[in-house]
């Protein structure tokens, strides 16, 4: 009697579905600046979101019998000309500043891949058309149309101002998103789509931007610092935030002619965008690196092996080519001959 064993067709080493997301993070985990960057962005967003609960000043109200006070246990950061806490002013501009960064780092972004997806998939006319207005976008100066454009705009508030910052920041990414679309549409995934009649916007969000989501993750992680950076210089020269709201370029503005006598006045806002730029670079470089998929594991370290991966019988932890059996004993035989 003939017995038979129905054997199971699921392959041993089936590739999991978080396998690539397990090894961006421990990427991630292995990169100290990435880490470092990440501890600090927190650290600020708890300082601007937390920072106003613990002082009991306002950033708009002043106390007349300190003026242009040094820092003290009333006054941590000090006052300014008019009596206004600087450390809830700080706070206040670093919270906005932050906010501003943020948004226009995700208009600019979403913007960016729709556009430049879009253009590289259909190609044509809707190619030439957007390519067109990319590189239209790209000749305007930027600057001077937020100069002109955003004192005509004070009743909106910092809304238009973000959305302003954002229709200038997107063309350099749309142009990358486009030539990485063209060479994903060629691919065997997409055709395969393509021939079982998906629809082209569907194709584009379920095939071609996830393949292209590494490069606009960094992307967004750069444009953040790159968008506090330009919200500081435009309100420093009085085209940003307006008074009586703050933000770090509005300080610095204030600050930069009585930072000689009264450095308190700039020099704690300054600092907080030299870092909180420095975290977020570091961040853009330990996302590049564990994006990456031609990136390495890193550096090995002395004794550290990977766990289930076997080594040949006889063969070298060094990496090198493994030895027979007995040809070790037999090298040594032949050295002890005489000739």
């Amino acid at each position: 009697m003939t017995t038979v064993v129905a054997e199971s067709t699921t392959p041993a080493a089936a590739p999991r579905a978080t396998g690539r997301g397990r090894l961006v993070l421990a990427r991630l985990l292995a990169a100290r600046g990435a880490a470092i960057g990440a501890v600090l962005v927190l650290l600020l967003f708890a300082l601007a979101f937390g920072g106003p609960y613990l002082t009991p000043w306002d950033y708009a109200t002043p106390d007349f019998g300190a003026l242009h006070q040094p820092p003290s246990t009333e006054h941590w950061f000090g006052t300014n000309g008019v009596g206004q806490d600087v450390f809830a002013q700080t706070v206040r501009g670093l919270q906005k500043s932050l906010v501003i960064g943020l948004l226009v780092a995700l208009f600019s972004t979403v913007l960016a891949s729709l556009v430049g997806a879009c253009a590289g998939y259909f190609g044509g006319w809707t190619d030439r058309a957007l390519m067109f207005l990319v590189d239209l976008l790209l000749v305007f100066p930027s600057f001077l149309i937020i100069t002109i454009v955003s004192p005509r705009l004070k009743s909106t508030g910092w809304i238009a101002f973000v959305l302003l910052l954002a229709l200038f920041n997107w063309m350099i990414t749309a142009r990358v998103v486009r030539s990485m679309t063209i060479s994903l549409r060629e691919r065997e995934f997409v055709r395969a789509a393509q021939f079982m009649g998906v629809r082209p916007l569907r194709i584009i969000g379920r095939h071609v931007l996830p393949n292209v989501a590494s490069f606009l993750i960094i992307d967004a992680t750069i444009a953040v610092g790159g968008a506090v950076m330009s919200e500081t210089a435009l309100s420093y020269f009085g085209f940003g935030v307006k008074p009586p709201d703050v933000s770090l370029g509005t300080l610095l503005a204030a600050g930069t002619s009585e930072a000689p006598v009264f450095p308190w006045l700039f020099y704690f806002a300054a600092g907080l965008l030299v870092l909180f730029v420095l975290a977020v670079n570091l961040i853009g470089d330990g996302l590049r690196d564990a994006l990456d998929p031609t990136a390495g594991g890193g550096r090995r370290r002395r004794g550290f092996r990977l766990r289930g991966a076997s080594r040949p019988r006889g063969a070298s932890l060094l990496g090198g080519a493994s030895t027979p059996r007995g040809a070790s004993r037999t090298r040594s035989d032949s050295r002890r001959k005489k000739p």
